[in-house]
């Protein structure tokens, strides 16, 4: 392993610490020419499915597609880099645990919309924009509804967001919205 500061191939391993999932093992390293520490990241290689788009085509499965997708998704949100990783792991190892060769993608689309569904509403409406390829206003404003819907019926109480300064600010509710 190159050194990322002087490109040196000698280095050592200060410290090692596995994940709080136990998929990744965190590696502290200090460079043996210009002393700099640096830390790697190790994960196992697993045979990644192909992915079956709708189209038919067949691609090799891309963490880091799911990981653009979720950031945009996530643009201007307060979700972190650190979640961002969580919800890509826990796709990734639905679609490998499958033990197939070949993973639809409608199901990892299906599996971020669930996973982006608990974390950030308007990051879920985002990605479902995309996703489902609304061909009018009118499928968007359905699937929103049903966001609504599902808002009310899982909390009674009217949800509040907060602020950059941790304030309370009032949700808004789209329906009033539409009278």
């Amino acid at each position: 392993m190159r050194c990322p500061f002087c490109r040196h191939k000698g280095n050592r391993v200060v410290d090692s610490r596995m994940s709080g999932d136990g998929a990744t093992i965190r590696r502290r390293r200090v460079c043996s020419a210009c002393k700099k520490r640096f830390t790697t990241y190790e994960r196992v290689e697993e045979a990644a499915p192909m992915v079956v788009k709708k189209d038919g085509r067949r691609e090799p499965f891309d963490r880091g597609k799911i990981i653009a997708g979720i950031k945009r998704a996530c643009e201007k949100r307060p979700v972190s880099m650190e979640t961002i990783e969580q919800i890509a792991d826990r796709v990734e190892s639905s679609a490998l645990e499958r033990g197939e060769r070949e993973v639809a993608s409608t199901f990892i689309g299906s599996a971020l919309m669930n996973e982006l569904h608990e974390i950030d509403e308007v990051a879920y409406v985002r990605f479902a924009s995309v996703y489902r390829s609304f061909k009018d206003l009118d499928e968007f404003m359905h699937e929103l509804e049903d966001l609504i819907r599902l808002r009310k019926q899982e909390s009674p109480a009217p949800s509040r967001g907060r602020d950059k300064k941790g304030e309370s600010a009032a949700a808004y509710d789209l329906k009033s919205s539409k009278e």
